[in-house]
């Protein structure tokens, strides 16, 4: 394999370019101050938050070989439908066998900030068992495409994890809902279904990449405002962190 052919768009053009504008828009809102609190309940600055989520985008695009499944023949095809999203795979005739991959920025960008506000909210029991929610949910309705893996609702990661983290967190909803929608769909779409991607034809098995990666980038946006939104107020009506220095009520 060459490894040019480990690097591709995680969707088609047109669909990858409705998640720029998704970045662009929350940029401007986050820029306007619209966001600031939800990301303020996420724990992290306005200029991280943008550079976390333009880095999952750029970083979808590189995929890191972890290993190999026995060599197969396929023919290939360049697009692949799933709900209605156009998904892009590697153009190759004749392939030697399946690369396991984890994709840069849906994998590790995602695992690596989930660990960080794991740490810093102490959420670990929580963190657990949103995250075993949320990854029963993924492994449930993840459907196994051929020639492209692993493929999952748009908007189920971020949906759940919302739902789930309210439930378990009420006034940590929002770290809470990052982490288990990102590690939620690793485990429970991806990693849980590894065994089951060698018949399916696809050259790569990306990680969080083709299939996933929507979801996950989706959770990083949605589920965290859905969880801010929600959160409660003081009794004077303004948010918890407004008069703390963004710092968690104790």
């Amino acid at each position: 394999m060459h490894f040019t052919h480990l690097h591709y768009l995680p969707l088609a053009l047109p669909f990858f370019s409705i998640l720029v504008g998704i970045f662009l828009i929350v940029a401007v809102l986050l820029y306007l101050g619209t966001l600031r609190y939800a990301y303020m309940h996420l724990g992290v600055s306005r200029g991280t938050a943008l550079l976390v989520l333009l880095a999952s985008l750029i970083g979808s695009y590189f995929n890191i070989p972890v290993a190999d499944l026995p060599q197969r023949r396929i023919v290939e095809v360049p697009e692949i439908s799933f709900y209605g999203v156009e998904y892009a795979v590697p153009v190759i005739v004749q392939w030697s066998g399946t690369v396991i991959a984890v994709n840069v920025g849906g994998a590790l960008i995602p695992a690596v900030m989930s660990f960080y506000l794991l740490i810093k909210n102490r959420l670990w029991i929580r963190g657990v068992l949103a995250t075993a929610g949320v990854g029963a949910v993924c492994h449930q309705l993840a459907h196994l495409v051929p020639g492209l893996g692993i493929a999952l609702p748009v908007f189920v990661p971020g949906l759940t994890a919302a739902a789930v983290s309210l439930l378990l967190a009420w006034r940590r909803a929002a770290p809470l809902a990052y982490v288990s929608g990102s590690l939620g769909t690793l485990i429970g779409a991806d990693l849980l279904n590894l065994d089951r991607v060698r018949g399916l034809g696809a050259p790569v098995a990306s990680i969080g990449g083709a299939g996933t990666f929507d979801g996950i980038f989706l959770t990083g946006i949605l589920a965290v405002l859905i969880a801010s939104l929600f959160e409660p107020t003081d009794r004077s009506g303004s948010h918890p962190l407004s008069s703390a220095g963004g710092r968690w009520p104790a």
